[in-house]
C-alpha cells in the first residue's frame, strides 16, 4: 500500500502536502494564465478554447488538490469524480484549440469534422468515466487528447509553416508526457516529493509552454 505522508497545522490533518502544494501550484498558473490570455484583448476562438482550457484545468488541480489529496478522508471517493470531470473538460478545450489552430492550413469543412469527432470522443471517455468509476479513462482521454490530438494537428501545423505558437505548444506536450511517464511508471524522488508532485511541476511546466503558444497564435494568416 501506498504511504500517505500527513500534517497537522493547527490540529487539521492535511494527507500528502507535497501533492496538494505542487497540484495547487499547477492551478494558480492556470488562473493566471486564463487571466492573462482576457487581458490580451485577443478574440479568436483558437484563444477562447485556450482560455477555458486554463480556467477548467485550475479548477481540476484545485479540486484534486484539496479534495482528492488534502482531505480526502473526510470524503468519499465519488467526491473525486467533480474534479476528473473537469480535467477531461479543460483536455477537449485544449483539443479544440489546436483543431481551431488548424484553420491556417485546413479547410473550413475538414475543422468542422474534427470539431465533431472531439466532441463525440469526449462523451464517450466521460461516459465510461462515470459508469466505472475508473481514473484509467480519465488517463488515456488526457494521453489521447495530448499525445494524437494536439500533437499531431501542432506538429503538422509546424512542419508546414514553421509557426512560433506551436512550436511553444509541442514543448507543452512534451512536458505533459514526462508527467505521464512520471506518474504512469510511479518514478518517485523521495517519500514527501513522489510521482504524484513531479508529475505536477511538469503539468506547470507545460502549462507554462501553452500560455506561451496561446499567446503567439496569429490567425490572421489563414490560408495565406
Amino acid at each position: 500500500m501506498e504511504i500517505i505522508n500527513t500534517i497537522y497545522i493547527a490540529g487539521i490533518r492535511i494527507d500528502g502536502p507535497v501533492v496538494t502544494l505542487t497540484d495547487l501550484l499547477v492551478s494558480v498558473l492556470c488562473f493566471v494564465f486564463a487571466y492573462r490570455l482576457q487581458r490580451s484583448g485577443k478574440t479568436e476562438r483558437v484563444v477562447l478554447y485556450f482560455k477555458i482550457y486554463f480556467f477548467m484545468m485550475g479548477v481540476a488541480t484545485a479540486l484534486g488538490g484539496i479534495i482528492g489529496h488534502a482531505f480526502l478522508y473526510t470524503f468519499s471517493f465519488y467526491w473525486k469524480l467533480p474534479g476528473w470531470v473537469v480535467s477531461m473538460i479543460s483536455i477537449m478545450f485544449v483539443e479544440r484549440s489546436a483543431i481551431e489552430h488548424t484553420r491556417i492550413r485546413l479547410s473550413p469543412k475538414l475543422v468542422k469534422m474534427f470539431g465533431v469527432l472531439n466532441i463525440l470522443e469526449f462523451l464517450i471517455f466521460l461516459t465510461l468515466t462515470i459508469s466505472t468509476l475508473n481514473f484509467f479513462f480519465v488517463e488515456f482521454h488526457s494521453g489521447y487528447g495530448l499525445m494524437f490530438v494536439v500533437l499531431s494537428l501542432e506538429g503538422f501545423l509546424f512542419i508546414k509553416t514553421r509557426d512560433k505558437a506551436s512550436r511553444q505548444i509541442l514543448a507543452g506536450v512534451f512536458f505533459a508526457a514526462l508527467a505521464a511517464l512520471f506518474f504512469m511508471n510511479k518514478i518517485s524522488l523521495h517519500q514527501w516529493f513522489n510521482y504524484l508532485a513531479v508529475s505536477h511541476i511538469f503539468m506547470a511546466i507545460a502549462a507554462l509552454f501553452f500560455y506561451k503558444g496561446a499567446s503567439r497564435i496569429d490567425m490572421s494568416v489563414i490560408n495565406k
